[in-house]
């Protein structure tokens, strides 16, 4: 059903008809509702023994599945309100390029940085996972580097061209992140991808491998630069904040947030933000003035960086969305305004 209609997503909750999404919006493709015990006996056949251990265990699964003829795809089942639901993604065979994705193209010197910490934030469905895949494809493509990304499960799968990469898949090689980032770091990588920053742990081994030479490339459910390191910092006790601000001063390369908007024709396109660490960014970080980091993606232009309003004036120039939903969407609408006005 989710691939003969072109949807991103299947829903399945109990007690509506099966959904998909479909350029953002979630469409009815059935008549009758489901029922949980039902939507439990079509999606626990197609987990992994570690989805369905996590499944027996807290209810809630993380898995990948693949269907010969139709491709790959992201598991998550789940209970509500007592029963079995879940969301079911396809996962696409093609690696989509940073210009396929109407990603802006200062974004490719990320795949360029030689170490530290790369973090790309955004809600969920914003396109986090796709962008850091074709980041490493850029990588791999262009460069002879030893590749390792971590996740939960493997979403996108690259074949070896100039680079070596290895996938890693928690609960399948793997019992959790911080396990697999610690075995990583002893395989000699010039890359580590992280799937997502879930836990303390995993940050604390993340940001130390950026500060040691590697590039670290990761996501978080984040909205703009600076909650992108406050939530690095905000995992911590209190009393280790401190010494995680100076840590991340140290080793955080760049910051990229996204998130899709509907366009005019029906799709959906990526508004982005980015901040190239400069020697002002890291003096804000470790003051925890957070709330200045904005203004440093100005001063930090030359290096590449760019606002969420410049970019959603570009695509407000160009036509592609609507000015409302630009201003919707913006953090600093009223520089939204000026740029539209020039």
């Amino acid at each position: 059903m989710l691939v003969e209609h072109a949807g991103s997503d299947l829903l399945l909750i109990p007690g509506a008809p099966a959904s998909i999404r479909l350029n953002g919006e979630v469409r009815p493709i059935d008549s009758a509702n489901l029922g949980g015990p039902d939507i439990e006996a079509a999606v626990v056949p197609a987990l992994t023994p570690h989805g369905l251990r996590q499944y027996r265990e807290i209810q809630i699964a993380d898995s990948s599945y693949r269907v010969p003829g139709l491709g790959r795809f992201r598991i998550n089942l789940h209970r509500e309100r007592g029963l079995a639901a879940a969301a079911i993604r396809a996962l696409p065979s093609k690696i989509p390029s940073l210009s396929e994705l109407n990603l802006p193209p200062m974004v490719e010197a990320l795949s360029r940085l030689p170490r530290g910490l790369v973090l790309v934030g955004g809600p969920a469905g914003s396109g986090k996972s796709t962008t850091l895949a074709a980041l490493i494809d850029l990588v791999n493509q262009r460069d002879a580097r030893h590749i390792i990304t971590i996740e939960d499960p493997v979403e996108y799968e690259h074949v070896h061209f100039r680079s070596l990469i290895e996938q890693v898949e928690v609960g399948v090689d793997a019992p959790d992140f911080p396990t697999a980032l610690r075995a990583a770091l002893r395989q000699a990588p010039d890359i580590i991808v992280v799937g997502e920053m879930r836990d303390p742990e995993t940050m604390r081994i993340a940001v130390a491998a950026a500060e040691t030479g590697h590039l670290v490339l990761s996501t978080l459910h984040t909205t703009d630069v600076a909650g992108t390191v406050s939530r690095i910092s905000d995992s911590f006790p209190v009393e280790r904040q401190n010494t995680i601000r100076q840590e991340l001063s140290m080793a955080l390369a760049a910051v990229l947030t996204q998130v899709l908007l509907p366009t005019k024709n029906g799709g959906r396109m990526p508004a982005a933000e980015l901040l190239m660490l400069g020697y002002g960014a890291r003096q804000h970080i470790r003051r925890n003035s957070l709330q200045h980091l904005h203004q440093e993606i100005t001063i930090t232009r030359n290096k590449g960086s760019f606002s969420l309003e410049e970019s959603l004036g570009q695509l407000v120039k160009h036509g592609h969305i609507d000015r409302e939903d630009a201003l919707v969407c913006a953090n600093h609408p009223d520089d939204l305004n000026g740029l539209l006005k020039n």
